[in-house]
């Protein structure tokens, strides 16, 4: 038996190694042409019954040609005259059959969301009593002298966070009409009557978008009222009065000696409707409270389209998918028909008497009435989470589908719990300079992910406004795409690929009003768009692959809302900020319970460790989640953080900041914070406090810098670091480890790279053209791998380590350019007629288009080749390349008539070696510019275009145009006096020859 026993752990060696060799090659072979799956895709919007079967074959075989290999469909109204098709006629679903059915024929995933919309789970089916509510209450002051009966007037409604604007006249009717009486209650009059601070936001009457700026990533403040100074309302005091007040709104009671205050407390709708949906579409937002209001609003929407289309296999490729909710843009909920009932199985103690402080009233203290709303807020997000997105989760499963969550904004909840229900987190960030600031969103959705093992990270991507006008092109787009994968996305979903219902002649054609960046068929340069796309399925491929790596895990305080913003000394940069060389990632309460500990370090059952969990400065806990966090001490955890003071809720209070004292003494051994930072051990592991954690700079959590100085002091050295601008993320497997690296900077940069791993030779591939190569100039010292690095203005490149690599001593090192042959010949230039351009012109010299006096070239917008003939004969054996210098803004390359490739950013080269033959060549050069010129030039001519809500008189009689223009669009967006945008190849264009 010993032999046996010996052999057994090397066999399992071995079978491991041919693992995990067989695994990096089949990822280098994929690398260059990956599976669809991984492939980026597109919000897929289409307005208020403009459609058909045509358009949706064109849009999707158009992405199906381009690269795109996924969907989300919604349906809205955004500035477009409605069309023909009713949102859920019978057409409708008909179309979305088609829609879907060819789908699965061309192997496109949809993503479906779960209301009309772009937001929420509603519509006009939705009644009052089945709406998100809120409770309203309204109030009258009595006095035992008073002889006259006591009416009580009907509570308002909230206003609606949006207002009334998208009110039709009889929804707005339902709205007034809808309540429903709760209770009664009566108190002494206090002395004074101060009120809450902000109650509408800590009671859930609303919520503002966080990206607004408008409001704080965490709700929980402490009050600036003194409870000295209040004269507060007792409990004891308090009358329940439910149930004596007449249907005529009298109430049947004589009130005792002195004044009273008497609350009559109702249910009210909270003014939240779909938006922006198709007008057949508008209605109430579904309690999302409540599982019996949810199943009716999905059935009605979801079970018609369910019904309509064939049944949904596991394993299907194309077709529907996956359920989903988008950006939360539904306001606050604070009330449903069993809320009393909940709360009290869930807090334990009877919320009757607190109701005053729904409206500001203060009841005990400042302190209980806090810790009311606390408890209040908790238990609205629990319903939210269980009996909302838990029931969508299992209404998709039910169907073979999956749920994908936008877990922030207006969320009522924490971002972080809500994103934790889904089988796919999903982000959303803005093209930078083109509307809000949402990049909070990446970092909670890459958290959730990681924490949880979700292998797919998608985002909104690129999503604009206004002034974006059809600039952004994928060369513009590079930087900022590197960082969200330097983030932790995973999957771009393009935010809009706009159906384009409208002739083909008519373009740009129709867009989603002043929305998004403008992806879709009717683009300038989208024939030359799949080479971006391959790029970018290329790193989505490999950033699907193993799990990521991060130090630092952050938790957020207890409660809700709540936004995970990490301390801004743990990043670099505004808007698109980069991770520093210590990675981190947020994790909520709910989510910790999962986590142990050993070997020094915080575990997760999906795979995911860190090194430190870092607390929030903060001054409550739960009992329940401070054991928690002194259990994993005391397995091995390093914790960094200052103890908790107090519970912030009512269950079982005093007892429960009792026990909050005696888990702090265990823990931290005392109450009094050291003035100076102090490791004490706590069974195997570590906890470190004192006053220099308090940080004014990072509020809610201690600096980066004296947290990651903890990991330096045991050796542990950054994940990766660098003496030029270069971003990072960090994949591993237990064999292997990939780097995704971007130059952040517009300069070639020669930059001295370490990376935390010494796995293997690293190889260097390129997700612009699939090619892999040794890295022969690296050092090992300290376990870091030392590299040299090229990156020329805003590359990237993968650097892969492995034991399975290689040096490829067949490859050849370029060591430099010997020579270079100037293409500053006569060019001669094809325009396209029908879009304003002379058919052929001659340049002497590379020009700008939009500086040519020619008002064809000056206002062109679409795709010009330039020919030129050249004599190579050169007789060494060198690589041949062609640079093209400066481009605006995409270019397809032909050498004697056969396809070299297609550039879109830097390096502006393509290899000429295997296609060039001594003599005479002919070289073509396809260049795509963008929308902007041509729709300024148009700008000098008569406006034929939508009016008020009609669309012109021209295109709705397939009439003849007499205004001139050349382009047609929904969305006015220049006039005549707008900046021309440089076009054209710019140059200067070179062959160069290197040396091998």
């Amino acid at each position: 038996m010993k032999p046996r026993l010996s052999l057994i752990p090397l066999a399992f060696f071995l079978f491991l190694a041919s693992l995990s060799s067989a695994q990096v090659k089949k990822m280098k072979s994929e690398f260059l042409t990956p599976n669809d799956l991984y492939k980026p895709g597109v919000y897929w919007y289409f307005m208020d019954g403009n459609m058909s079967a045509e358009t949706m074959t064109k849009d999707l075989e158009s992405m199906k040609k381009s690269g795109i290999g996924n969907l989300i469909f919604l349906e809205v109204n955004v500035g477009i005259p409605r069309g023909k098709v009713d949102f859920l006629s019978e057409q409708w679903l008909q179309l979305f059959a088609h829609a879907e059915q060819e789908a699965r024929r061309l192997g496109i995933e949809v993503t479906l969301g779960i209301g009309p919309g772009w937001t929420g789970s509603g519509g006009p089916w939705v009644k009052g009593k089945q709406s998100m509510k809120h409770l309203v209450s309204s109030e009258v002051i009595v006095s035992s002298l008073d002889k006259k009966k006591i009416l009580l007037p009907i509570p308002k409604p909230k206003a609606p966070f949006f207002g009334e604007g998208g009110f039709i006249p009889e929804f707005r009717k339902e709205w007034l009409e809808y309540y429903e009486d709760v209770a009664i209650l009566a108190f002494p009059l206090p002395k004074s009557e101060e009120k809450i601070n902000n109650i509408d936001e800590v009671a859930l009457y609303q919520r503002a978008p966080y990206s607004s700026g408008t409001v704080t990533a965490n709700l929980q403040a402490p009050s600036k009222l003194n409870d000295k100074s209040i004269s507060a309302i007792t409990k004891k005091s308090i009358i329940d009065l439910t149930g004596k007040l007449n249907t005529d709104g009298y109430l049947n009671w004589n009130p005792p000696a002195g004044k009273w205050k008497i609350m009559r407390f109702g249910s009210r709708n909270n003014g939240a409707i779909t938006r922006p949906a198709p007008l057949p579409g508008i209605g109430f937002e579904s309690d999302k409270f409540d599982t019996t209001a949810l199943n009716n609003h999905l059935d009605a929407y979801l079970g018609k389209i369910l019904n309509k289309i064939n049944p949904i296999e596991k394993n299907q490729i194309g077709g529907l998918k996956r359920l989903h909710m988008d950006s939360w843009e539904m306001g606050a909920q604070n009330w449903t028909g069993t809320f009393r009932q909940e709360f009290t199985k869930r807090r334990g103690y009877d919320p009757l008497r607190y109701y005053p402080v729904y409206s500001g009233n203060i009841v005990g203290s400042v302190s209980e009435s806090e810790r009311f709303l606390w408890d209040l807020r908790q238990t609205s997000q629990e319903l939210v989470l269980e009996k909302h997105a838990q029931h969508v989760k299992a209404y998709a499963k039910k169907h073979n589908l999956t749920l994908s969550i936008e877990p922030y904004d207006m969320n009522p909840t924490s971002d972080l719990e809500l994103g934790s229900v889904a089988d796919v987190p999903m982000a959303e960030f803005w093209s930078k300079g083109f509307g809000f600031n949402s990049t909070y969103s990446v970092i909670e959705a890459t958290s959730i992910a990681h924490v949880m093992g979700r292998t797919l990270v998608p985002a909104e991507a690129f999503t604009a406004q206004d002034n974006e006008g059809w600039k952004q092109y994928p060369g513009s787009m590079k930087n900022q795409g590197d960082w969200a994968f330097a983030a932790g996305i995973n999957r771009f979903v393009y935010h809009t690929f706009q159906n384009q219902f409208l002739p083909d002649t008519l373009k740009p054609g129709a867009t989603m009003g002043p929305y998004g960046v403008h992806w879709d068929r009717s683009q300038t340069w989208w024939p030359m768009v799949d080479s971006y796309h391959n790029y970018v399925t290329r790193c989505q491929y490999l950033l699907q692959q193993g799990r990521t790596v991060a130090d630092l895990l952050y938790l957020t305080p207890e409660g809700s809302p709540h936004v995970f913003v990490p301390p801004s000394s743990a990043i670099l940069g505004d808007t698109i900020g980069d991770r520093k060389g210590y990675n981190f990632d947020g994790i909520a309460p709910q989510q910790l319970l999962a986590a142990t500990a050993g070997q020094k370090k915080i575990r997760f059952p999906s795979g995911a460790s860190y090194e430190i969990l870092v607390l929030p400065i903060y001054e409550t806990m739960t009992p329940e989640l401070l054991e928690k966090i002194g259990n994993l001490i005391r397995q091995g955890a390093t914790v960094i953080g200052n103890p908790p003071l107090r519970s912030p809720s009512l269950t079982n209070y005093p007892q429960c900041d009792e026990k909050i004292k005696e888990l702090v003494k265990k823990i931290w051994g005392n109450f009094s914070v050291p003035a100076t930072l102090t490791h004490r051990r706590y069974g195997l592991g570590t906890v470190i406090w004192g006053k220099p954690i308090l940080n004014a700079q990072d509020k809610l959590y201690p600096n980066y810098n004296l947290t990651t100085n903890i990991l330096r002091t045991r050796g542990l050295q950054e994940d990766f670091s660098s003496d030029s601008k270069i971003r990072y993320t960090h994949r591993t497997s237990n064999e292997w480890d990939i780097y995704f690296i971007s130059n952040t900077t517009p300069d070639r940069i020669t930059a001295n790279a370490k990376f935390r791993s010494v796995k293997g030779i690293p190889e260097l591939w390129n997700p612009i053209d699939g090619k892999t190569k040794s890295i022969r100039n690296y050092k090992l010292a300290n376990n870091i791998s030392n590299i040299l690095i090229n990156l020329d203005a805003y590359e990237s490149a993968f650097i892969v380590f492995s034991k399975d690599n290689r040096v490829d001593t067949s490859q050849k090192t370029v060591s430099r350019d010997f020579a270079m042959q100037p293409l500053d010949g006569r060019w001669v230039v094809n325009f396209d007629e029908k879009w304003g351009g002379p058919n052929q012109v001659k340049m002497d010299t590379l020009s700008d288009w939009s500086k040519i006096t020619i008002d064809g070239i000056k206002y062109y917008s679409g795709i010009a080749t330039y020919h030129q003939k050249f004599v190579f004969n050169h007789n060494h054996s060198v690589r041949v390349m062609i640079d093209l210098g400066e481009v605006r803004n995409m270019a397809k390359v032909r050498l004697n008539g056969k396809l070299i490739g297609t550039l879109w950013t830097a390096p502006w080269q393509l290899d000429l070696s295997e296609f060039i033959k001594k003599g005479q060549n002919e070289i073509e050069i396809e260049v795509a510019n963008l929308w902007p010129n041509r729709l300024i030039g148009d700008e000098q001519k008569p406006y034929d275009g939508i009016t008020g809500d009609a669309w012109p008189e021209w295109l709705l009689n397939n009439q003849p145009r007499k205004s001139g223009r050349y382009t047609f669009t929904t969305s006015k967006q220049y006039n005549r006096d707008s900046p021309l945008l440089p076009s054209g190849l710019l140059g200067p264009v070179k062959i160069v020859y290197q040396i091998e």
